[in-house]
């Protein structure tokens, strides 16, 4: 099984996401995918998505943005292996700024995001990562984030820093195949 989790105002739609599900329909392995809608509160989704891992014991997860926060969440509490896609290193520090209220960038839902979610936030903060757990991709060209605290946070984790590139990662499938093989969903006999 293949979790993918999107990001803050994204959704399963994601481009990211959609193409993981092609390749791995197109690889014909027999790997299961989730891509989750999360609710827009951080315990709710944590509470999803840990529900989810549970029902499916030694998925691997990908996470992009925020995705790749609860990701880290998930992997350190159950044992599991993670990408992380850009992912954000403080989100209750960035999301701070923008309590009030947001639009989901694929379904245009509108809700309001509180203190209350950037405190949710800060209770899933994960102090000691398992460095051989991690694939980290991020770009220098991401326009959302600065790339470098995702290198140092994960820092002895495999890494691959894309010259160039945006937060959404719209050259994507270059790095796929390498997702789903660091994930082990290239290979049936780990399915």
């Amino acid at each position: 099984m293949l979790i993918y989790i999107h990001g803050f105002n994204s959704s399963p739609a994601s481009s990211k996401a959609q193409w993981l599900k092609a390749r791995l329909e197109a690889l014909e392995r027999g790997a299961e995918f989730a891509a989750p809608a999360l609710p827009h509160g951080p315990a709710q989704a944590a509470a999803l998505l840990d529900a989810l891992v549970v029902r499916h014991p030694g998925a691997a997860l990908v996470g992009s943005s925020l995705g790749g926060y609860y990701a880290t969440y998930l992997a350190e509490k159950h044992g599991l292996k993670a990408v992380l896609l850009n992912p954000v290193v403080r989100p209750y520090e960035l999301l701070a700024l923008l309590v009030g209220r947001q639009k989901n960038l694929h379904t245009g839902e509108e809700y309001d995001f509180t203190t209350q979610h950037v405190a949710e936030l800060r209770s899933l903060e994960v102090d000691q990562i398992s460095p051989e757990r991690y694939l980290l991709i991020v770009a220098t060209g991401d326009e959302v984030l600065d790339y470098r605290a995702a290198v140092t946070r994960f820092q002895g984790c495999r890494q691959i820093v894309i010259d160039g590139s945006d937060h959404g990662l719209s050259d994507f499938a270059n790095y796929g195949d390498a997702v789903i093989e660091f994930c082990g969903a290239s290979d049936p006999e780990t399915n």
